[in-house]
């Protein structure tokens, strides 16, 4: 597998390159059928499988006041992508200049003369190029016309409800984590690097790691049961996300308790999954009534991971 940058310096340098593009963010059910069908395909026409996707999201460039939140970071969704079975993923730095190339020119021109492609991948609500004019039935007609093998993938479902990213989004937001699991089709999960914090952790007698949670989705505040990864191996954890009321928090933040490691995590990038709530965050007329609490969230964490 390999990561490129730029679609336009890439040139026909893949056999028979079977697309999908899309922003991916969470690689939810959804984008899982469309990328696997990708896979299949490439197969079949005895080639590539790759996907386009965007950095930053189209939002955070056109329209930065109502950018979403990410459920993770590029990282992550990459690798994501990859697991489904993709050899190749296409990174698209994206710009104003980029966002006015119209989708018709962009299909011929960008997709079908430069690049190669023989196949395209994409779900029903795919929306591309300038406008966003680009649309399934767009992708139908420049299929006939230019030999493509073109397939559309319709909806999915969880219970009932529409899988998207919006909709994980919401679940996680309202605390609803099992919903985004069902969505997902695994926790929610991101990598985040370790910056620094108070090191009031490491003060009470449980070092925290400090992650940069800038632009991304999160739960409710609160004390979570976690994963946490780094060395190629997750770990139990312990999670606080608030303003630690005790402390009078200005900023939100989360900190990651890695239960059993003495470890200095400074700098580094740790993925975390989240996997059960445990607690609302509450302040504490005491900092030793707040070690008392954290004391029982660990044992209640030690005893949720005894149980998985």
């Amino acid at each position: 597998m390999r990561v490129w940058r730029h679609l336009e310096r890439l040139g026909r340098r893949f056999r028979n390159p079977v697309l999908t593009l899309g922003n991916f963010d969470g690689v939810h059910r959804g984008h899982q059928a469309i990328v696997r069908r990708t896979v299949e395909l490439a197969r079949e026409l005895d080639g590539t499988p790759l996907a386009l996707t965007f950095e930053p999201h189209p939002m955070e460039v056109l329209m930065p006041a109502h950018a979403p939140r990410r459920l993770m970071d590029l990282h992550t969704r990459v690798a994501c992508l990859v697991e489904l079975g993709l050899e190749h993923v296409v990174v698209q730095h994206f710009t104003r200049e980029f966002a006015h190339i119209e989708a018709e020119p962009f299909v011929r021109k960008w997709l079908v003369e430069n690049l190669g492609v023989r196949g395209i991948v994409v779900g029903h609500r795919v929306r591309f190029g300038h406008l966003r004019r680009g649309d399934a039935a767009l992708l139908q007609r420049l299929g006939a016309e230019c030999g493509l093998a073109v397939e559309i993938i319709g909806k999915v479902e969880v219970g009932g409800r529409l899988v998207s990213s919006s909709a994980v989004r919401t679940a996680i937001e309202e605390g609803r984590l099992d919903l985004a699991e069902q969505m997902l089709g695994r926790a929610h999960k991101f990598a985040a690097r370790v910056v620094r914090g108070h090191n009031r952790g490491k003060e009470l007698g449980f070092p925290t790691a400090n992650l940069d949670i800038t632009g991304l989705v999160l739960p409710p505040d609160g004390v979570y049961a976690v994963e946490a990864c780094f060395d190629g191996v997750w770990r139990p954890a312990v999670a606080n996300i608030g303003k630690n009321p005790t402390f009078a928090d200005k900023q939100r933040s989360l900190e990651i308790h890695v239960l059993d490691f003495t470890g200095d995590l400074y700098g580094r990038r740790l993925w975390v999954r989240f996997l059960r709530f445990l607690r609302q965050e509450i302040g504490f007329p005491s900092v030793e009534l707040l070690v008392e609490q954290i004391k029982r969230d660990i044992a209640q964490a030690r005893a949720f991971f005894s149980r998985t």
